[in-house]
């Protein structure tokens, strides 16, 4: 997909203005900055470990399962853990090769779903493409799914009068960024580009929940760029660096980065984190941006610490409303 939609991006721009429209308002797009929006998160997050450390005695804990070497997943463990830290919560982490078997995975949910000093288990996506994702992430104890990604927890952000025991945390992020923001939902038109398990459909489904008009964008839809010029929300999560362009988005757009790739510059060798959305261009037009890196990433990690939180006070309930 990440190529077809790179593809299209390419096609688009060889029919479509070099340069961007010029923003109504004159002035450049407000740059959300993801790191203090997620610190408040984490500071609320801390304190609430410290409430259920003396009311239940026990620390939260999230147990995380890493397979292969991917760059990007290798960074998010890393900052899963160290966030972790900050606040307080315990965490381990089972990695496991790239060739590892699906029966070697299973076991290592399977410990974690039996381990009551784990509240919350991560299976950091994407899995190797030899493993069976569906029949991993269903094995995952629904109590303790996290990030949200167990086919129930998604099956209930997608049926009206049905909450999710937990909501994907990317998802979460993204809505977060837009009600901190102060950016209605309710009969607005969103965009969400890709449709992925990880991120495009729970951000589709949960923008519904909130009575946006969402339209996903995929990588056999054909001039993509005639539904972002239209949206009052874009959210990217292709994975393509500069698929969006200034002359995608419509005047005073709300645009949210989800997508991450590494590109390696030509002269030093040196890879740089980049996202889905030509910055430089989209500030020209919109009138919010969250960037990558520094964007949704870290309130997507914040999310993933509250919903451990969650897990915990769901699991001791009755003691730790003894005190909280």
């Amino acid at each position: 997909m990440r190529r077809l939609l790179c593809r299209a991006s390419a096609y688009s721009r060889s029919f479509s203005s070099s340069s961007s429209r010029p923003s109504s308002h004159g002035e450049e797009a407000i740059i959300i900055d993801g790191k203090s929006v997620a610190d408040e998160i984490k500071q609320v997050v801390a304190k609430e470990v410290a409430t259920f450390k003396k009311s239940v005695g026990k620390t939260p804990g999230l147990g995380v399962i890493f397979v292969g070497t991917r760059r990007e997943s290798e960074l998010y463990v890393h900052n899963k853990t160290i966030a972790c830290a900050e606040t307080g919560i315990a965490s381990s982490c089972t990695k496991l090769s790239e060739n590892a078997s699906e029966e070697e995975v299973l076991a290592s949910v399977m410990k974690y779903n039996e381990d009551p000093s784990v509240d919350g288990i991560l299976v950091q996506l994407p899995l190797p493409k030899h493993l069976n994702e569906d029949k991993i992430m269903s094995s995952i104890s629904l109590l303790k799914d996290v990030d949200g990604c167990h086919p129930m927890n998604i099956g209930s952000l997608a049926l009206n009068r049905k909450q999710p025991l937990f909501i994907p945390c990317t998802a979460k992020a993204c809505l977060q960024i837009l009600l901190k923001n102060s950016i209605q939902l309710s009969g607005r038109y969103a965009v969400v580009i890709g449709c992925g398990n990880i991120s495009g459909l729970p951000i589709s489904l949960l923008l519904q929940k909130h009575n946006a008009t969402v339209t996903r964008v995929h990588a056999l839809t054909e001039t993509p760029e005639d539904y972002t010029r239209r949206a009052d929300i874009v959210i990217s999560a292709a994975g393509c660096p500069n698929l969006v362009r200034g002359d995608w988005l419509k005047r005073e757009a709300v645009v949210l980065d989800v997508g991450i790739s590494h590109t390696q510059d030509p002269s030093s060798g040196d890879l740089h984190l980049v996202g889905d959305v030509c910055i430089e261009e989209a500030r020209k037009v919109a009138s919010v941006i969250s960037p990558v890196p520094g964007g949704v990433g870290p309130v997507t990690i914040a999310m993933l610490l509250q919903n451990t939180m969650l897990a915990a006070k769901s699991r001791h309930e009755n003691d730790y409303r003894k005190i909280s």
